[in-house]
């Protein structure tokens, strides 16, 4: 695709919207529907692809991809003519006799671009938000992930017209293209870099965007944790996916008078999820490509590996590995890991904690395991990002009842459910005033006394 065929697709899909078919909410129920089931009927399909482009096991590949995406749609097909409703607000005496609301509207014609590691869920699950906030779309999913792309251009074609959704596949040559066209609003999931490129790119058009990025996300251990229970769920949270998550934790800061005992819990958590040899695991994940597998190689100090450090590279494989004597100037503190390694630094005291952290910018997510109330307050008060969870990892960003998001260097809106909703829309403010009374008050000339008065009652 080339920037003159990039202008036609975006053409059409603003003509289809200036149409205002997409916005009753009956015709975004329908498409919603029409989503579910197309979805329901190629889930083999999909988790082929998810196989073939990351080694997804069919039951990982539903859990974080497929069911998430069902369950958007599930919420809001339930709650969008709530949504999408005009909401009263009240209205001042001044303006007797008038009623005030807000209504939401669609921005327009949005662009959605993707990333490789959760290609479905974060592919599909914004064009639900889009769909039913009666926006077009275009899809635009990373090259990365060539078969689940092709599957979702499949499904996009067979339930929309590509006015109304258009999927466009290709690399670095598409994402230019895209990008030298005005949009209503973009929305982006990927990295800090490209999303500084993406947001250069909507400022010179003023385009909105909403950005989905990363970062280093702490996990934090402190000494009243249950570690046995800790281990267990930062394993599952930070090897999912082979650790290419956007919230995994993508290290470890625990007290130091608890690192043996809780390096000793992890080790045996590896095992017990993913067996004696994890390469060997069929439901364990691949690196998503070579470059990236090297990436990753060149992050490894084998002097600091306690536990794993296996890799194969016919399969883009490495083990869940274990890093400890980690410093901040080590290499791989020095980036967001995204993959199966984790350091475990250590603290002495938990005000050191909030320090440590901010000094990498403010992180996508963070995870606190604890049961000491005052540290509990301290993490949820004063440290600042995203979003987390307490005595747990990466759960929050399953559930449509809460925004997901970044904060500074990790991104900016949210989405999912009520939020997705929201982040796809403008809220218009409207007074309707009455036309059986009007207060002179307001009008010149300003020289009755009785008027300032009156003027005065109704402003304060």
């Amino acid at each position: 695709m080339d920037s003159r065929q990039a202008e036609f697709v975006v053409s059409s899909q603003r003509n289809f919207f200036r149409t205002g078919a997409t916005l009753p909410v009956a015709f975004r129920l329908n498409a919603l529907k029409k989503l579910y089931g197309a979805i329901e009927a190629r889930q083999a399909e999909i988790c082929d692809a998810l196989k073939h482009d990351l080694g997804k096991s069919e039951t990982e590949s539903y859990m974080c991809e497929i069911g998430l995406v069902l369950s958007e749609i599930t919420y809001l097909r339930r709650h969008l003519r709530k949504l999408a409703s005009a909401r009263t607000v009240p209205t001042p005496l001044a303006q007797f006799a008038s009623h005030s609301f807000t209504q939401p509207v669609p921005y327009g014609n949005v662009l959605i671009r993707s990333p490789w590691n959760y290609p479905f869920l974060l592919s599909v699950e914004p064009l639900v938000d889009a769909i039913a906030a009666g926006n077009t779309a275009i899809v635009k999913p990373s090259a990365y992930a060539p078969a689940t792309t092709q599957a979702i251009a499949g499904l996009v074609a067979a339930c929309f017209p590509p006015e109304f959704v258009a999927v466009v596949t290709g690399g670095r040559q598409e994402n230019a293209a895209l990008l030298e066209q005005k949009f209503d609003l973009i929305f982006f999931t990927g990295s800090q870099a490209v999303g500084k490129v993406v947001l250069r790119h909507a400022a010179e058009h003023l385009t909105p965007a909403v950005l989905e990025l990363g970062g280093k996300s702490p996990c934090i251990v402190d000494a009243s944790a249950d570690l046995t229970l800790a281990a267990k769920r930062i394993v599952f949270g930070k090897f999912l996916n082979c650790g290419q998550t956007c919230v995994a934790p993508d290290y470890i800061l625990c007290h130091e008078s608890i690192r043996d005992a809780l390096v000793k819990a992890l080790k045996a958590q590896i095992t017990a999820q993913f067996g004696e040899k994890p390469l060997d695991n069929p439901d364990y994940g691949k690196i998503i490509n070579i470059k990236h597998y090297s990436r990753l190689l060149g992050l490894i100090l084998p002097e600091k590996v306690v536990f794993g450090g296996e890799t194969d590279e016919t399969r883009c494989r490495i083990a869940p590995t274990i890093l400890t004597g980690v410093t901040r100037e080590d290499a791989v503190m020095q980036e967001e890991i995204f993959g199966p390694l984790l350091p475990v630094l250590t603290f002495r005291d938990f005000g050191e904690v909030i320090s440590q952290v901010e000094s990498g910018g403010r992180p996508l997510a963070a995870y606190l395991f604890s049961r000491d109330p005052a540290q509990i307050d301290l993490f949820r008060t004063r440290m600042i990002f995203g979003g987390g969870c307490i005595n747990d990892t990466i759960i929050h960003l399953a559930t449509s009842q809460m925004g997901f998001g970044g904060v500074g260097e990790s991104g900016m809106g949210a989405y999912h459910g009520k939020a997705g909703f929201e982040a796809f829309s403008h809220r218009k403010s409207i007074v309707d005033k009455k036309c059986w009374l009007d207060l002179p008050m307001r009008y010149q000339p300003y020289t009755s006394r009785l008027n300032r008065f009156l003027l005065g009652q109704f402003l304060k």
